[in-house]
This record gives structure tokens, sequence and C-alpha cells, in this order.
């Protein structure tokens, strides 16, 4: 199988191309940076800089994962700027490409995020649930589920995967919370009572791959573990697996004076549950999350 990736050099795609690489598929990755792909993703692994370089190659799938990190620095105007082209703008250059081509590929799995929902408070949240409330990072996700769905109309089959937090030790939220919890300055957020809906690193991929393979599939996914945790409760065993105590609040004033809105998606949450995939027949091998964190913090 060929498979056309954005976002690959990313923790995601730099995993799913290890993992399809291993599986013998072949792997085109759409980069700003082509030159790094080979290093970033695997010596087999193809990067192009343009749509247009891939021609007349038969594509079998299409995974769109391309999107500037959204919690890496306050929303200012340029920077809501730059979240909404490299996810919702890329994603209809990517359209405009597929129904240009002769041959197209049999499906599209395009990314998108828990906070499509907004902040749910203590709703538990399913496929079928509408947002809660909406917000910056609810109308993104929005807007990039709207973009992607258009592939519909070219007969593409469209899985938008709705990803938690991801926990890896070789990147990502867990990476940023190792230091200081290590060095005993770890602890909730805010009232720590928001709901965290998370998701191992090898669940994340294996549901990418699942969801790739089971042409029954499509529509929206919450890639989360089945049971999520409020953040008290998630400070409390990240202090536990590294050996540290977490017993230091952040406080949500100090927060919102730093982070402006950006400071809701750590004072918010989602209660969400991957019902969609169960009912679709997927396993997860990291259902609680003690047995998630005491796997990744032998190499944190």
């Amino acid at each position: 199988m060929h498979i056309l990736l954005t976002g690959g050099t990313g923790l995601i795609g730099r995993k799913l191309c290890q993992h399809w690489v291993g599986q013998g598929h072949r792997l085109t990755v759409l980069s700003r940076q082509p030159g790094q792909v080979k290093q970033l993703c695997g010596a087999s692994v193809r990067g192009v800089a343009q749509l247009e370089e891939v021609g007349d190659e038969t594509v079998d799938a299409v995974v769109n994962l391309a999107g500037a990190p959204i919690a890496d620095r306050p929303w200012t105007a340029r920077r809501r700027a730059l979240l909404w082209s490299s996810r919702i703008t890329l994603t209809e250059g990517l359209l405009a490409w597929l129904e240009s081509r002769t041959q197209r590929p049999e499906v599209l799995i395009s990314g998108s995020a828990v906070g499509w929902y907004g902040d749910g408070g203590e709703r538990e949240l399913s496929e079928t649930s509408q947002p809660v409330k909406e917000d910056f990072a609810s109308h993104l996700c929005i807007a990039w589920e709207e973009t992607a769905l258009r592939a519909e109309a070219l007969g593409i089959r469209v899985v938008l995967v709705r990803t938690g937090l991801v926990l890896a030790s070789q990147g990502g939220f867990l990476k940023r919370l190792t230091l200081p919890f290590k060095l005993g300055l770890g602890g909730p957020i805010g009232s720590g009572r928001q709901w965290m809906p998370w998701v191992h690193i090898d669940d994340q991929i294996a549901l990418i791959d699942f969801l790739l393979h089971q042409t029954q599939c499509r529509g929206p996914y919450n890639a989360c573990a089945p049971e999520p945790v409020r953040n008290r409760e998630f400070a409390r065993q990240l202090g536990h697996a590294l050996h540290r105590p977490a017993f230091l609040p952040l406080p949500s004033l100090l927060l919102k004076a730093g982070l402006g809105e950006l400071s809701g998606l750590l004072l918010g949450g989602q209660r969400a549950r991957p019902v969609a995939l169960q009912a679709a027949g997927f396993n997860f091998r990291y259902r609680e999350l003690s047995a998630a964190l005491t796997e990744l913090s032998r190499r944190l």
C-alpha cells in the first residue's frame, strides 16, 4: 500500500512511519523540510515539498496530521492565523489536489482533537455528542473536520481522529511535564477536577492503523483510552510513576494571566470515551492510566 502523510515528521507521524514501513507499506511524507524526512521517519520514506511531486503514482491512502502545535504559545492573532492555515488551509490544498487526480485514494484519515467538544465539564462525551462550549480550539477542530469531510464528495472514505492527550516518552504533553515533576514541582492544574482524555502512543498508532484497514469505519472517532481521569488523579499517578511528590498546584489565575485564552485548554477538559472505536472492535492495550505511566516511566 502507498500511504501519503502530512505531518509525518511529528510525534505521531514518525511512529506511524516506523509501524507501516515495518509492515512493508510505501510511505511518502509531505514536509516543509523534505530533506529531513529520511532521518526522522526512516531511510525508505520519501519526502516531498509539494503534492505535485507525487505525480501520477497510485496513492492508496492519505493520512492528514499536519498542524502547528496548539499549546506551545499564547494565541496571539498571528498564532491563531498560523494554527488555522497549518490545518484548514493545508487541508483545502490537499482536497484541491485530490480533486485534480484521476486516481484517488480509498481513504482519507484526517486529524482532529477532543477539543472539538470544547470544555465538556462533567458530561460524558461520545462521538454522537455535540460541542458543549465552543472556543477557539473548538472552532478550529470543527472547521478542520468540515474541510476534510468534503472529500466524501470525491468518493473517498473519510475518517476523523479526535485525539486526546498522547502519552509518549519521546515528546508531547508528558515529556513537558517530566522535568517539573522530577524536581518535585509537579501537581494539579487549577482545581484539578477537569477531565483528561489520554491515550498511550502505542494505542494511538494501533487505532489509526485499525481505522485505515476497517473499510466500514468512517466519520469521527474519539482517540482516547476508555477511562479518562481527573487532572488531580493524573498528577498523583504521574508522581507515583516517577517516585516524586505531586502536591504543588498551578493556580488558575497565574495560568490565565500568562496564557490568556490558551489557559482554557489546561483548565478545561473532556470526559470523552471511545464509544465508536470500541463498537467497531478496537481493543486498547492500555486501558488504565497506571499501566500506561508505568510502561512509559522506564524511558522518561
